[in-house]
């Protein structure tokens, strides 16, 4: 596998190498000599989440407090899905901007997103097979969400399916109800990149 920086720091793009005949196809997910090479960390894995969703269906803007917050290793086993990372770390030089990538069952990549930053993702396929290697459990008093409309942050959301369909948004009341970025901020939410990149340097 490849695994290259995104533009947000913390986020890594890995793209696989497939090995096909006429058995069918065979990759690593996941490799954690290699992962640890290119990021410069290892991922402990506690637990595995697995998302199924219809199209149009945007999940997030989710993070969670730091520490320890929540990194996730994230691929696509059926359909297609664009991942959206954003860095909501205040006092970061790309504060409020995002970076994507596009996961599906064809090229089989994968993305990693380090605690402190947000995540989020819109379903390009009825049936989108979502699955996310998470280094801490789910703890729902320190998870918080961003609207994923969020104006400050414009997120360019596909308007069509991976078949050129038009598709609406589908979002939970729970992600249409989240402040946005600047609400989030003034609340007190937002992990700062100070205490955030302090943290992952730990988890080398």
């Amino acid at each position: 596998m490849d695994i290259t920086p995104l533009s947000i720091s913390g986020a890594w793009h890995v793209e696989s190498r497939q090995f096909a005949d006429n058995r069918g196809t065979f990759l690593e997910a996941f490799h954690q000599p290699t992962f640890k090479e290119a990021t410069g960390r290892s991922l402990s894995v506690a637990q595995v989440n697995t998302s199924v969703s219809a199209a149009g269906t945007i999940r997030g803007i989710h993070f969670a407090d730091v520490p320890p917050s929540q990194a996730k290793y994230v691929f696509c086993t059926k359909g297609a899905i664009l991942d959206v990372v954003i860095d909501i770390r205040t006092g970061s030089p790309t504060f409020g901007q995002y970076d994507t990538v596009l996961l599906d069952d064809v090229e089989r990549n994968a993305i990693f997103i380090s605690e402190g930053l947000g995540h989020a993702f819109i379903s390009l396929e009825d049936g989108s097979v979502a699955t996310y290697l998470c280094s801490t459990p789910y703890s729902p008093t320190r998870e918080h969400g961003i609207n994923p409309l969020c104006k400050t942050i414009g997120i360019e959301w596909p308007t069509t399916d991976r078949g050129g369909n038009p598709i609406t948004p589908i979002l939970s009341d729970k992600d249409r109800d989240a402040p946005g970025l600047l609400a989030a901020q003034e609340q007190g939410l937002l992990p700062t990149l100070a205490l955030a990149e302090g943290f992952v340097a730990g988890q080398k």
